[in-house]
């Protein structure tokens, strides 16, 4: 949608930039011969291809100028290619700070907001990764017998992202597009990247079958970024010291020490040892919370972590803010170590917990009373207590990071749903600078005419002509790519898209169990309570990325 908008408005005949052309055909159109003639002369094998009839050759001929015509019409875009960003001016930008929505949302009916505290209420810097990175390899080191030589690994932030997926039997690292095929850039083994024939001599095929997907395990929360670079690293280091390993003992070792890391208690000890170096104060997040128990909304806490981490890191984000008043005061329902996701399914019950002696009640849980915290329980118990029924009697809204863990369960027992992705407002940053605006719109110009050019027929005799025109063009397409993909992480590239502009396999999560997105919850201040959040009617998938209104077009 966005291509064919770019090249009517950059390359249009009303455009006085760019001559009238063949542009002005519609894409419907172009699709139709695309099935049609195309498809019949390449084909997809070392068939002959039949003689041609006198209609064949005639067609042929005029598929021969259709390619000259492509051709200069390239050459003419390339010459205009420093007027996009002028062009481009018309065209909004993204709010980095925005909510996105994938199913409509009435502010107004949500009486209820449920939250999760790792990574939504509570904001940590980029030495999280780091420590995370750093406690798991020491524990393959010292307790699972590891070379003494991984000590010497250091975290790289700019290898990993966030929704990779690895495969147990291969050992790669393979970043998957909306539709489940592997990026062209995004396989690696090890820290190496795979070429295309490569992988396709691994998998058969860039896409992935539905048996292969089982051997898969997706890296979706914020421990993944610790976790992918380190079974990365590890790989590695196997393949360069010529030692034999089986790929899936690697995965489950590496993972085994990154829950151990969490676990254990190691991870909330040293990051309460030193707060400042870990957690970021907000006040904004105060502030919402406030303002919805200013307009009489239920408010919950809902975490997996223990409580007297949970405890400490509240203290110490709301200190300078709550005038020595408890935080607890913000919520009606406190729940720790929730056990999440089979919270959703179990039959668990809760229990009472005391926060001065540290230790669970004996006695059932029948009600939530105000200022006490309950550990374990289910959402069967919690409804049932609450009587927050979902849509039955009152609208509820969960916040959380974890596509699976904190909004699968939910988004299926009818609550609404709001993932926190904090790497969407640096995503937006770059999506709306110049540079990548601009090389942007020039691969959408060339995707479309290489589209043109594949809907053609060729004959032999102008053979060469037809593959000049695609080598330029594909160098072309490439360079803008590489240069996008730059602008993100130097190895996968951008969270939500693949270098071709497809949505990648973690915005599929996104769009499936997320009724809206957000950088984080505070953002929700820039809307009014009674708000009405709604789908916009230009998407391709997700509403984040750019879209470009229908008055562009309209005629002065």
């Amino acid at each position: 949608m966005l291509r064919a908008r770019l090249l009517r408005l950059f390359l249009s005949p009303s455009n006085p930039i760019v001559k009238p052309s063949v542009l002005a055909r519609s894409s419907h159109r172009r699709s139709q011969r695309g099935f049609g003639l195309g498809e019949f002369r390449r084909g997809f094998s070392g068939t002959l291809v039949p003689e041609l009839t006198t209609d064949d050759a005639a067609s042929t001929a005029g598929a021969d100028d259709e390619i000259e015509r492509i051709q200069r019409e390239f050459e003419e875009a390339k010459r205009n290619f420093d007027n996009i960003p002028e062009v481009l001016k018309e065209i909004p930008k993204m709010n980095p700070e925005g909510i996105y929505v994938n199913k409509n949302v009435r502010l107004d009916t949500i009486q209820v907001y449920g939250f999760d505290y790792d990574y939504t209420l509570a904001h940590y810097s980029e030495n999280l990764k780091i420590l995370i990175y750093d406690l798991a390899k020491k524990h393959l080191v010292n307790e699972l017998k590891y070379p003494e030589s991984c000590l010497q690994f250091e975290y790289d932030p700019k290898f990993p992202i966030r929704g990779l997926y690895y495969d147990k039997l291969n050992g790669c690292l393979l970043k998957l597009d909306f539709f489940g095929s592997i990026e062209l850039d995004g396989c690696f083994f090890g820290r190496k990247k795979l070429s295309v024939d490569k992988i396709v001599e691994i998998y058969g095929t860039r896409h992935i079958g539905r048996d292969q997907a089982l051997r898969l395990v997706g890296l979706m929360d914020f421990f993944c970024f610790s976790e992918a670079c380190l079974i990365a690293d590890i790989v590695q280091h196997f393949v360069d010291a010529k030692l034999d390993f089986d790929a899936s003992y690697v995965y489950e070792d590496v993972n085994h020490a990154i829950q151990h890391v969490h676990k254990s208690g190691l991870l909330h000890r040293t990051i309460l040892s030193d707060p400042h170096k870990y957690l970021v104060k907000n006040s904004q997040v105060l502030q919402f919370l406030q303002k919805l128990k200013e307009k009489g909304k239920k408010l919950f806490l809902l975490t997996n972590s223990p409580f007297y981490f949970v405890d400490g890191g509240m203290r110490f984000m709301l200190e300078d803010y709550r005038d020595g008043r408890s935080w607890r005061e913000l919520f009606d329902v406190v729940i720790a170590q929730a056990n999440k996701p089979s919270f959703y399914t179990s039959e668990h019950p809760f229990r009472s917990y005391d926060i001065e002696r540290d230790t669970l009640a004996f006695t059932a849980v029948s009600r939530f009373l105000p200022n006490e915290v309950y550990y374990h329980g289910c959402l069967k118990s919690f409804l049932q207590i609450t009587k927050w029924k979902g849509p039955e009697v009152c609208k509820v809204i969960y916040f959380g990071d974890h596509l699976f863990s904190d909004l699968r369960g939910p988004s299926k027992a009818g609550w609404r749903t709001a993932a926190i992705i904090h790497e969407l407002e640096n995503e937006i940053q770059i999506q709306n600078d110049e540079r990548y605006r601009t090389k942007q719109a020039q691969f959408h110009i060339i995707q479309e005419l290489l589209g043109k050019v594949h809907a053609t027929v060729v004959s032999t005799e102008r053979g060469q002509a037809y593959k000049k025109l695609m080598d330029d063009l594909n160098m072309h397409r490439r360079h803008c790519r590489d240069i996008m993909r730059s602008l993100f992480n130097s190895s996968f590239g951008a969270t939500f898209l693949t270098d071709t502009g497809q949505e990648s396999a973690f915005a599929y999560h996104i769009h499936q169990y997320a009724d809206v997105y957000t950088s984080k919850p505070e953002n929700f201040m820039l809307y009014t309570p009674d708000a009405w959040l709604h789908v916009p009617c230009d998407i391709k998938i997700m509403p984040h990325h750019v879209k470009v209104p229908s008055t562009l077009f309209k005629p002065h």
